[in-house]
């Protein structure tokens, strides 16, 4: 049963991971903020982490390198709205599905090696740092959220300042 609830909890969050990266939605106040104090600790302790293997800490610099530029085009691809109701903006649907995919193959591909292996040790968080390939789609991930939730913040930005009245000299 545990098991059970732990796969509908991981179906659950990935399918809300989906439908983020690809619909319309509501630019919040603290999402991208969120995002931007979030992932550069996460990128932090894995640097950390990866400084005894070069290797590793150089797939996910590049990984990180990677997804900002992907995040940078994406914003290029972005529709943004100024409503009365607030503001909107729909990410490219196709740069959202693939990143996606690349992200639930890689959880897949871990699940089933972990389950497929006989006599496989149990994993553990240092695991996680021993694998380029695994570094190196984090670091895509949190480059490309960081960049697109910058430029998020940029946009929300310009529109304020359009939006504020002139002030006379």
């Amino acid at each position: 049963m545990v098991t059970l609830g732990i796969a509908a909890l991981v179906a659950w969050r990935l399918y809300s991971r989906v439908r983020r990266m690809i619909g319309r939605q509501r630019l919040t106040q603290w999402r991208p903020w969120f995002t931007v104090g979030f992932f550069p600790l996460i990128l932090a302790l894995l640097v950390l982490a990866s400084l005894a293997h070069p290797v590793n800490l150089l797939t996910l610099l590049a990984g990180v390198a990677a997804g900002a530029a992907l995040g940078v085009y994406g914003l290029h691809l972005t529709t943004f709205e100024e409503t009365p109701q607030g503001l909107f903006y729909t990410p490219s649907a196709y740069l959202g599905v693939a990143l996606s995919l690349l992200f639930i193959g890689r959880i897949l591909y871990r699940l089933m090696h972990a389950y497929t292996v006989a006599n496989a040790p149990s994993l553990t968080p240092a695991d996680f740092v021993r694998s380029p390939l695994t570094l190196a789609i984090f670091g895509t991930l949190a480059g490309y959220y960081i960049a697109y939730a910058i430029g998020l913040l940029r946009w929300k930005q310009r529109v304020a300042l359009a939006a504020a009245p002139a002030v006379p000299l």
